[in-house]
């Protein structure tokens, strides 16, 4: 599953892209290496019916024991654990400019996926939810109210497949696909649990430790 990815685009593609007229995030810099329990931008529809972009802490609370790993990848949307969060004020878009899969091999081989060479934005389909608790390291503890994400995974194409068989994160590639995820009803949304095509992504990088360069800000 996913566990790693890169925005390394500016935060005015982001807000253009999809469409967000409220920006919370400040001047955030680009995030060539995202992991699980980090702070990273996402698109959400506010209470108020203004789409802001904000930034949200990656990995939902575990559904049954809390010592188990944050639930980053959500697969299942037919469990109970995850319809309250899939219904349309609860949807997200995720950014992302490329994702990291491993080879199940010794050592593991890190491969990044992108559209193409240049990195350019795209979003996951992702959901939120509010949350109080205790997040963050021992060193720096973050404790109270948090906005966490996690976003929906299908069944991986033939391009990830040769590296990791298991799944894929959902790729939002138009702006009618990410309309209706924001939007839509729970039906059309979950429509859009599906494989990217082979041609719509690509491995731009290979190697250990091969995080994206941070140029990509348009």
């Amino acid at each position: 599953m996913c566990n790693l990815y890169s925005v390394t685009c500016s935060q005015a593609a982001i807000r253009h892209l999809a469409r967000a007229i409220r920006v919370l995030t400040g001047n955030h810099q680009p995030l060539p290496a995202v992991y699980p329990d980090m702070l990273a931008p996402v698109v959400r529809t506010a209470a108020d019916g203004v789409r802001e972009l904000t930034m949200m802490r990656w990995g939902f609370p575990p559904p049954t024991n809390p010592g188990m790993s944050l639930v980053t990848n959500v697969r299942n949307t037919n469990s109970h654990w995850w319809k309250p969060w899939l219904q349309a004020g609860h949807r997200c878009l995720v950014p992302v400019t490329s994702f990291c899969e491993w080879t199940d091999s010794k050592p593991k081989t890190q491969h990044w996926f992108a559209i193409d060479e240049s990195r350019p934005l795209f979003f996951f389909a992702g959901i939120w939810r509010p949350w109080t608790g205790k997040r963050g390291t021992k060193a720096d503890p973050a404790v109270g109210d948090h906005l966490l994400y996690s976003f929906l995974t299908t069944a991986a194409n033939a391009v990830v497949a040769p590296i990791h068989p298991k799944a894929m994160p959902v790729m939002l590639l138009t702006d009618a696909d990410r309309e209706t995820w924001l939007t839509g009803s729970l039906e059309s949304a979950l429509a859009l649990q599906r494989s990217a095509s082979a041609d719509a992504l690509r491995i731009v990088a290979t190697g250990q430790k091969q995080y994206p360069p941070v140029a990509n800000r348009l």
